[in-house]
C-alpha cells in the first residue's frame, strides 16, 4: 500500500472509531449548461410563491433588519 493510501486508511479508521460513516452526496453539476436555466426557473417560482405569502414577507423584512451591522 502507498503512504498516501495508509494515512488515508488510517485517518478514516479513526473517523470510524469515533463513531462517523462515510456517505455520499449527489449534487447538481454546476459545468452542465442546463444548470444556469433551472436555477433561473426554480428562483422564478420560489419568488413567485413567496409573493404571495404576507407572513413569508414579513419573516423576511424582519431577518434582512436583523442582519444589519452584521458586516463591517
Amino acid at each position: 500500500m502507498t503512504n498516501v493510501n495508509s494515512r488515508v486508511k488510517k485517518h478514516r479508521e479513526g473517523l470510524r472509531m469515533a463513531g462517523l460513516r462515510p456517505v455520499q452526496i449527489w449534487v447538481p453539476d454546476t459545468r452542465r449548461p442546463s444548470f444556469t436555466e433551472e436555477c433561473r426557473r426554480q428562483s422564478r417560482l420560489v419568488s413567485q410563491a413567496d409573493k404571495g405569502d404576507a407572513d413569508m414577507q414579513q419573516f423576511m423584512a424582519e431577518a434582512l433588519a436583523d442582519v444589519d451591522g452584521w458586516t463591517e
